[in-house]
């Protein structure tokens, strides 16, 4: 008889089995590869490496990079497997048996998770009607709750909308316990916290190249934060968690960021088209976003989504357990084609044709 850990079969999972869309707009990616000068030089830096070689060179020529981009020390940088792990190892650092993790919901469906994972008690923040979340109670609710771990993702995913940057500071100078910040869609934003990190020694910034960098593939992704702190969830991770080949694209990539700033942009005026278009359909509630996606809510969006995925159109549709999120569907930002497509085909159900 195999002997698994206790409570392992109770462990929630995320399902991250996909279908073959002919317009995939349901993951957030961005909807470009490279840009094709960025894609040259990562495929001749890749014919540079050291196959034989763990990846040192590679790890820290990038910590150096962003640590100058940021202004502060390299050991003030980690890297991870997309911020995903980045998050699920700060969640280790501060979990634990007794301690309480808070979180808002709907956010990113991983915080369950990973306080789970942790042993930690997952404390859910609900957000009000409008997905807005209430700074004065939420972080009474941390206090109150005698957390060792606060998080919040600015811009929230799925909702799209996010906090001001005095608010994200009300927050970080209000609790005791330590505060992640994830920013895995702030380029689309535009106005990140990081330096707060100089300000306040309990926060932690979390970024990404999966979104508006594509390197959904490569996984890859950083976090910021005081030295004393990033050397204790260092402890976290395992020797060489990342590999050579992500290493090293991601460190042409980030040195060729300014090249991403056109498609960044097109991303946000195109957001922001598809937004006002889908707002003119009856019955379609559409919230405000500040990432590289929309969540709309009406009352057939399960029929809505059958429908786009006999189109081949893949969209996120959340199931009516979620919180909060009872008949919305959050459509990623595609090319303008795509989003034109998209919302065709929302309109041709929504007028019945």
């Amino acid at each position: 008889m195999l002997n698994y850990r206790k409570d392992l079969d109770a462990m929630p999972s995320y399902d991250g089995v996909e279908k073959d869309y002919r317009i995939k707009v349901n993951a957030n990616e961005s909807t470009l590869g490279l840009p094709p000068l960025v894609e040259e030089r990562v495929l001749n830096r890749l014919g540079c490496v050291s196959f034989n070689r763990y990846p040192n060179e590679e790890y820290y020529s990038l910590v150096e990079q962003i640590a100058r981009n940021f202004s502060v020390a390299p050991e003030q940088v980690l890297l991870g497997s997309g911020s995903s792990e980045i998050i699920e190892k700060i969640f280790h650092a501060f979990g634990g048996a007794g301690h309480k993790i808070v979180y808002p919901q709907p956010s990113f469906s991983m915080y369950k998770i990973y306080a789970k994972a942790a042993e930690a008690e997952g404390v859910p923040f609900d957000l009000d009607e409008k997905f807005d979340l209430d700074v004065d109670a939420f972080i009474k609710t941390v206090r109150e709750s005698g957390a060792s771990l606060a998080v919040v993702c600015n811009p929230n995913n799925p909702t799209g909308n996010a906090l001001t940057l005095a608010q994200v500071e009300e927050i970080a100078k209000s609790i005791d316990c330590a505060f992640l910040l994830d920013e895995a869609y702030v380029e689309f934003y535009g106005r990140s916290a990081f330096a707060l990190v100089k300000t306040y020694p309990n926060l932690i910034v979390a970024r990404t190249f999966s979104k508006a960098y594509g390197l959904a593939g490569a996984r890859v992704g950083y976090m910021l934060a005081a030295a004393d702190v990033t050397r204790m969830i260092g402890k976290t991770f395992m020797p060489y968690h990342l590999n050579t080949l992500s290493l090293a694209a991601a460190d042409i990539v980030y040195q060729m960021r300014d090249e991403f700033v056109p498609r960044i942009q097109m991303a946000v005026a195109e957001r922001q088209r598809l937004s006002e278009r889908l707002k003119k359909l009856a019955g379609v509630e559409v919230f405000p976003s500040q990432t590289n996606f929309v969540l709309i809510r009406l009352e057939r969006a399960a029929e809505l989504t059958e429908y786009l995925e006999s189109l081949e159109i893949g969209v996120r549709f959340f199931s009516p357990n979620a919180a909060g999120l009872k008949n919305c569907l959050r459509i990623s930002v595609g090319t303008r084609m795509e989003n034109d497509e998209v919302f065709a085909a929302v309109k041709n159900f929504v007028e019945g044709r």
